[in-house]
């Protein structure tokens, strides 16, 4: 209590002093309190002079660094100054007290007054105060604030499921115009970057280059803003006994390489577009390659020239560039020097000088390099380390791949549901298991149905298994236990269960999988495998043989046909496991050549497991050897020509039902259903945990109660 009282005691101290910069924390903690006790004006307000704070603070160092690199440079000093140390440390020393007195002036209070958290830092570096803007700026009826605020945060979090709620329904009032949709945190290197190759793709070779130069220039400068930046204190140190503290050469040389390293990593944050999680691979490198070949298309070979000979500052041996550079000398003639242009120059230096001083570190130093760039020259890397970069470095280009899969991804439209097991774990691509999907009484309710399908259903009825001998095959559609339902023979509950629990995972597997893409059914199909018992004895074959589900697999030919009589317009498919007291039965994925066995999956009650379609996931499945195995069977297709029709009706026959019940009983909802079956509700915000998953949609007007909240950096 005492230090959230001088904390409140400094903000208004800073609120008032002419010039001082207040601590975006303390304005954030004290907005967001405005936010939950519904002030809207208040937090409005405090929320903007957070971000305000936040910028002038990021400027304030920037600016800072800057100059006192010139005032206490660390070279050009006098000949003869005495011992190195003397020499050395002095000018350590101007430089601390440069930027101590230069930040002092600009912030108005002590720097260490404006270190905040490490979780308050991501909310800013999130965009998280945008959240919170937006809804406080439609409490306040500023629509044109809201929309911008809104797609701020969206831009950085395009997988936020409620904000790409509001976004659509910002869209959809009237008053809201287009230009009300804009980036307030837009970066000036990626609105060029972007706009340079739409240019470039569209053939406007002219315009192209004028928006790539405009992003180089901009992207360098971000560059040094994110280098001055990283000149921080010495993180994650954990507290060691006072006998195992570093000494002062080893304190030096560790916060040194922390300040390389994240020197280094700038190249990726400023290739890395707001919303993305990964970095556009060579993005300095690339801009040189696109503008020299842009000149070249519009005749102007000398700045062509000038780019090739900087693009070969990276990459020196590059095959189709030495030529390029062979054909601009012999055009502009062999007396005309062509160099590289010097800004690039400094940064390969720089950069390599830097890469030398990190890999000197990690090899006598111990300590790990996650080298951000694939231009690094080989003869810079010492001999015991090669090796381990070369790993490193195919390791990044795994996780890049699975980078992009992630952030394909949307959030998953459920509580409660789990996810086991993602493609990594799976050894492939485009695969997962969820586990939750369904209740243990959800299975039984579905297992009582699949009696039906022995009895009625929809072509096998218990015949054998149309891929095995020694298994019997029923299977019902959905529109078969419609009917059933409708002819009394089955509980119209546990038809309508088979519909939503089908549903459910249709809509579980686009979030993952295809977030904003519609997904339709191709097909349902409730589906039971038997082990005939006789039949077991020497058995040597598979329940389903390996398949893809959307091509004719070759193994030989390690290719996958895509054509009749596969089902080519199939995008993804889904089991939905319905119990597992039986032995075998279960699901596996391989190689094209259908033996390399690299994945396994576990039938159990509730379990759900999807993979897109294609050769990616030849999978079959194990033999059932005894008992019983039930699961609903489940393809999807962007298609919507090849949408199931079956469903479509079995949807309508549903729906009469329920206006017949509702024209019978007036209390209840057409189409309600009060068996309790919760798991198969769609997802409510959390009123638990982060601030985040209580907010309002627009238009809401809950009541909503002040969140206590904790001292400034617990907040």
């Amino acid at each position: 209590m005492a230090s959230l009282l001088c904390l409140c005691l400094l903000a208004a101290v800073a609120a008032t002093s002419p010039g001082r910069l207040v601590p975006y924390d303390l304005l954030y903690a004290d907005g967001v309190r405005a936010y939950f006790a519904r002030d809207w004006g208040r937090a409005a307000e405090l929320l903007q002079r957070a971000l305000h704070s936040y910028a002038g603070l990021r400027a304030a160092r920037r600016a800072c660094r800057a100059a006192c690199c010139r005032e206490a440079a660390f070279i050009g000093g006098p000949t003869g100054a005495g011992p190195w140390e003397a020499a050395l440390f002095g000018r350590v020393l101007q430089r601390a007290d440069c930027l101590q007195h230069c930040l002092g002036q600009r912030l108005g209070a002590a720097p260490s007054a404006h270190r905040a958290s490490h979780a308050i830092r991501r909310d800013f570096e999130q965009r998280e105060p945008y959240n919170y803007l937006q809804v406080a700026f439609f409490q306040l009826k500023k629509l044109d604030q809201a929309v911008s605020a809104a797609h701020t945060f969206f831009v950085a979090n395009p997988q936020h499921l409620q904000m790409r709620e509001d976004i659509e329904k910002y869209r959809r009032m009237s008053g809201v115009k287009s230009d009300n949709f804009r980036d307030l945190e837009a970066t000036l290197h990626w609105e060029a970057y972007e706009a340079g190759v739409q240019h470039y793709d569209a053939d406007q070779y002219l315009q192209a280059a004028a928006r790539l130069e405009e992003s180089l220039t901009e992207a360098l400068s971000a560059l040094e803003e994110c280098r001055a930046l990283c000149e921080g204190p010495l993180e994650d140190e954990e507290e060691e006994e006072e006998e195992m503290q570093p000494g002062l050469y080893e304190a030096i040389a560790a916060h040194y390489i922390q300040v390389l390293k994240c020197r280094q990593q700038c190249v990726l944050e400023i290739a890395t577009k707001p919303g993305r999680i990964s970095a556009t691979e060579d993005f300095i490198p690339s801009h040189l390659d696109l503008l020299q070949f842009a000149y070249d298309q519009v005749g102007n070979q000398a700045l062509a020239a000038e780019c090739a000979a900087s693009y070969l500052l990276f990459y020196p041996t590059d095959e189709p560039m030495l030529e390029k550079m062979k054909q601009y000398r012999t055009e502009l003639g062999e007396d005309t020097a062509v160099t590289a242009r010097e800004s690039i120059q400094h940064y390969v230096q720089r950069s390599l000088m830097e890469k030398k001083l990190i890999y000197y570190a990690v090899e006598h130093l111990g300590g790990t390099f996650n080298d951000p760039d694939l231009w690094t020259p080989d003869e810079l890397i010492p001999e015991n380390l090669k090796e381990k970069h070369r790993e490193d470095q195919e390791k990044q280009k795994q996780e890049t791949l699975e980078v992009e899969e992630m952030e394909k991804r949307g959030p998953l439209p459920f509580e409660g549901i789990a996810v086991t097991m993602d493609s990594r774990r799976m050894n492939g691509t485009q695969r997962v298991v969820f586990d939750r999907v369904l209740t243990e009484s959800e299975c039984k309710d579905l297992l009582r149905l699949t009696k039906a399908a022995g009895e009625a259903g929809d072509g096998y009825r218990a015949r054998r298994s149309p891929h095995t001998p020694h298994e019997r095959f029923e299977g019902l559609t959905v529109l078969k236990a419609t009917q059933l339902a409708q002819n009394g023979d089955v509980d119209w509950r546990d038809a309508k269960l088979l519909l939503q629990a089908s549903e459910k995972s249709r809509k579980i597997i686009e979030s993952y999988f295809t977030p904003g893409k519609k997904l339709h059914f191709s097909f349902t199909h409730l589906v039971c495998r038997t082990a005939v018992d006789e039949e077991q004895e020497g058995r040597m074959d598979l329940s389903h043989p390996v398949h893809a589900d959307n091509c004719l697999l070759d193994p030989e030919g390690q290719e996958c046909w895509k054509e009749p009589p596969a089902y080519v317009y199939r995008d993804y498919s889904g089991i939905l496991y319905l119990n597992d007291d039986f032995q075998g039965g279960g699901l596996f994925f391989t190689e094209m050549d259908t033996v390399t066995v690299t994945a396994e999956v576990h039938p159990k009650c509730g379990r759900l497991v999807a993979f897109s379609s294609g050769k990616e996931n030849p999978h079959g499945v194990w033999a059932v050897s005894r008992g019983r195995r039930c699961a609903i069977a489940l393809w999807y297709t962007h298609s919507q020509e090849h949408a199931e029709q079956d469903r479509v009706k079995a949807e309508e026959l549903m729906e009469q039902r329920a206006v017949r019940q509702d024209r019978s009983d007036g209390e209840q909802h057409p189409g309600a259903d009060h068996s309790g079956r919760s798991s198969l509700e769609p997802l409510v915000p959390n009123s638990g945990a982060r601030p985040t998953s209580r907010r309002h949609k627009p238009g809401s007007d809950r009541t909503q109660h002040p969140k206590e909240l904790r001292a400034r950096d617990e907040f």
